[in-house]
């Protein structure tokens, strides 16, 4: 798999000096986190992506939301029309920064095992999606 490359910035660096800031997507959709799973799924839908991020109360992010997480929650057992977000998310993470290396971020993704990792500044706020070309 190859990182994806949506925004090109002139830069003289070199591909192993290149940044997370350097390849990132645009933050996308960003939804609460006691938004239900069924309103993000529709959200989605209607964006026609396959992640949202999700942020909590005070506007930080909470991580990020696949469809196949929303699915599974769907169809789980303890499924209701009430289950929000936040219950499904777990803990918080993992997260990259915009100065991060694409090296260090592909290391990241590899031992963590997942193909999109928001991006977030100093405070915690979304900056936007480090994502795997499929």
């Amino acid at each position: 798999m190859t990182l994806i490359q949506v925004q090109h910035r002139s830069t003289d660096a070199t591909a192993a000096d290149r940044t997370v800031a350097d390849v990132m997507d645009a933050a996308g959709p960003q939804v609460c986190d006691d938004m239900t799973v069924e309103v993000a799924r529709s959200v989605m839908a209607g964006a026609r992506t396959g992640h949202l991020l999700v942020c909590d109360d005070s506007d930080l992010c909470a991580g990020l939301v696949i469809l196949a997480q929303l699915t599974a929650a769907r169809y789980g057992s303890a499924y209701t029309d009430r289950v929000q977000l936040r219950d499904i998310l777990g803990d918080r993470g993992p997260f990259t920064s915009p100065v991060t290396t694409m090296a260090e971020a592909g290391h990241m993704m590899r031992y963590s095992h997942v193909d999109a990792l928001p991006v977030v500044d100093e405070l915690g706020s979304a900056l936007g999606v480090l994502a795997l070309a499929r």
